[in-house]
């Protein structure tokens, strides 16, 4: 999960900031949700990405899929970072981002079980124009970084940007 990434292609904060402005749904259905994670599976295969996809709306499941090469270390940091989102309102990326901003880490300066909560990137708000963070999409098994861009590739793809 923590493989280095050179510092200058990281996004920076106001980045991962503007990407949570701009991927809002007008809705989020449980079609949606089937669409959106056959896309992300999709992209995986594509790569041979040896990830699992998770994406949750207001405490259930609706899709859950595991490619080849993930395991199920990869589905306890889904639940991580999910937790993240759940509680921040923010994409685990984003979170974990403002801490080191801050000179800290989320581990250090959270005060959460790093046990329960992983603020490291693959995890993005489902946000619905009007209604705020219903939900969460995720990816797990590749550096955290590509994790997020993965989930933040097939948003930008879903609502057509």
């Amino acid at each position: 999960m923590n493989a280095q990434v050179p510092e200058a292609s990281l996004p920076t904060v106001a980045e991962l900031e503007e990407q949570e402005r701009r991927l809002v749904f007008r809705r989020f259905t449980h079609e949606d949700a089937w669409a959106l994670g056959s896309l992300l599976v999709e992209l995986a295969r594509e790569r041979q990405a040896p990830v699992a996809i998770d994406i949750h709306r207001g405490g259930q499941q609706l899709f859950h899929a595991a490619l080849p090469g993930s395991t199920p270390d990869n589905d306890a940091w889904i639940a991580r970072k999910r937790r993240v989102v759940e509680r921040y309102g923010s994409a685990s990326y984003l979170v974990g981002s403002r801490f080191r901003a801050k000179g800290t880490t989320f581990e250090d300066s959270s005060r959460l079980d790093p046990d329960r909560y992983a603020a490291h990137g693959g995890s993005f708000p489902v946000t619905v124009a009007g209604a705020g963070v219903i939900g969460s999409v995720t990816v797990s098994g590749l550096p955290q970084v590509d994790d997020h861009r993965m989930v933040v590739e097939a948003l930008e793809r879903f609502l057509g940007e």
